[in-house]
């Protein structure tokens, strides 16, 4: 038998980065861009090296171009950990698997490094995968959890549940991550919107902006952790726009929907280090009209546009700082 399981990419639509600090946000799939894992019964345990695994490498150029995009470490470090996580919480719950081996592969067309959640799709897929493969059942709401501990408890990776979670429901879904409710059931509040009621939105990225994401946070987890007051309250701000993010989609008020999304980004920069190359893509978008903020870590940006002509504004000036322009696809 032969499994084959998908996760996609996803660009947080309002709130972020406020989803590591118990916060608010709302988030959308992007079925533009995917990981698909591969797992079938083998003598033995095997995980596949891809490209990006491998150590050689045709010269030095080569080499510092592959650190530059994908940094020190490939993929196989994100199924290896997934692999024991998994393994961890089926011996925690009682749960006993199967004695069967498995190759696992993957390959994933999420661009690297600009904050589109690449690293939790391959996670989110492989335990897809394991759980049809071992015939084992994990509470939805829980899943994300998982997803998220495989990477900082297993590899040290600073991150949020937005992520995991909007990979495991998909489509377009509000999240409240009141640390007592967490603290409670060990999940947050996660609502799916009716993404039928979103406006035209945009999704551009830069490839070149390569960077690991948990290094962005960190600064802003010190200060957070030392109760900064202007940190502590820029956080809430933002958490604040996603709850009024989702009235305004409900009611599919487009226009207060877009000065919400400038507002989250303009609250950002307030904490936070922009680099003037991520400022220049929000910039010429506004340019053109359109809303624009982060859809993650930096590297991409996400808003809402108007009609075809301002789309096509969208794309011929962005184009001109080597920025891709698309319309996700969430349903």
């Amino acid at each position: 038998m032969i499994i084959e399981s998908r996760a996609y990419a996803r660009a947080g639509l309002l709130g972020n980065p406020s989803d590591g600090y118990f916060g608010k946000t709302i988030s959308i799939i992007v079925r533009n861009f995917g990981t698909a894992v591969t797992l079938y019964e083998s003598p033995s345990l095997i995980i596949e090296e891809q490209e990006e695994d491998l150590n050689q490498f045709r010269s030095i150029y080569h080499l510092s171009e592959k650190v530059s995009l994908t940094g020190y470490y490939g993929g196989a470090r994100l199924l290896k950990a997934t692999i024991k996580k998994f393994c961890d919480y089926c011996e925690k719950n009682q749960i006993r698997l199967a004695g069967r081996n498995f190759t696992l592969r993957y390959q994933s067309s999420i661009p690297r490094q600009v904050g589109l959640a690449g690293s939790s799709a391959i996670v989110t897929a492989t335990i897809k995968a394991l759980m049809q493969f071992y015939d084992v059942s994990i509470p939805m709401p829980i899943l994300p959890s998982l997803i998220l501990a495989v990477e900082k408890e297993e590899l040290g990776i600073n991150a949020g549940l937005q992520d995991r979670v909007i990979q495991v429901y998909e489509g377009c879904v509000y999240m409240d991550f009141n640390e007592a409710y967490m603290s409670k059931h060990q999940h947050g509040i996660y609502e799916p919107i009716d993404a039928n009621k979103l406006p035209k939105l945009y999704l551009a990225y830069k490839m070149q902006l390569g960077k690991e994401s948990g290094k962005v946070h960190n600064d802003v987890r010190q200060r957070y952790d030392q109760g900064d007051k202007h940190v502590h309250d820029i956080l809430s701000e933002i958490a604040g726009l996603a709850v009024q993010g989702k009235e305004a989609i409900i009611k599919e008020d487009s226009e207060l929907l877009s000065e919400l999304i400038n507002r989250n980004f303009d609250l950002r920069t307030q904490i936070m280090n922009i680099s003037e190359s991520n400022k220049e893509m929000v910039r010429i978008a506004r340019e053109c009209g359109a809303s624009a903020k982060f859809s993650g870590s930096g590297g991409a940006i996400i808003g809402t546009y108007a009609n075809d002509e301002m789309l096509r504004k969208l794309i011929i000036r962005l184009k001109e700082i080597n920025a891709r322009v698309i319309k996700p696809y969430i349903l």
